[in-house]
């Protein structure tokens, strides 16, 4: 049971490798070159495929005795993506907002993504490995609460 979250992970995993080719193909189109640190771009995305796996785990397993939770869960996911800095640079913001960005989990995975592909910067590897420990320790979490709640699936559904 706890696979079928892997299922979807994976597939969205492998999804973003293949936007990450269309995206480096865009680049040289457009640019005539990519930058050569996009090469590190599946380091990030692997950060954050380890958090969404976490995710997927909480809440599928909340989902069955909260049902209400799929209704949250699409206002919260919305929210979430107009507070990143996804369709504007986090620079748009005045300076003392921009610290705001990074109470959202998915503001400094975007960063580093626009660093690799768009600037030609490398990774902040601290910042990288800080991410990753904590999403896998999330992760974790996740999945120890959905196998400690898995034995009450059957009675709640």
């Amino acid at each position: 049971l706890e696979a079928l979250p892997w299922v979807t992970v994976i597939s969205a995993f492998f999804q973003g490798l293949v936007s990450t080719c269309v995206l480096g193909a865009y680049l040289l189109f457009v640019n005539g070159t990519v930058p050569w640190t996009i090469i590190f771009l599946p380091l990030p995305l692997f950060s954050l495929w380890i958090a969404c796996l976490g995710i997927t785990w909480l809440v599928a397993a909340t989902a069955v005795f909260l049902k209400d939770i799929a209704q949250v869960a699409g206002i919260l996911s919305t929210i979430l993506f107009f507070m990143a800095p996804i369709l504007y640079p986090k620079t748009a913001l005045p300076e003392q907002f921009q610290i705001f960005l990074y109470l959202n989990p998915i503001t400094f995975i975007i960063e580093q993504f626009r660093d690799l592909a768009l600037w030609g910067r490398l990774p902040n590897w601290g910042g990288l490995a800080a991410y990753t420990g904590v999403a896998m320790i999330f992760s974790w979490g996740s999945l120890a609460w959905f196998q400690k709640t898995r034995r009450g699936f059957a009675d709640v559904l």
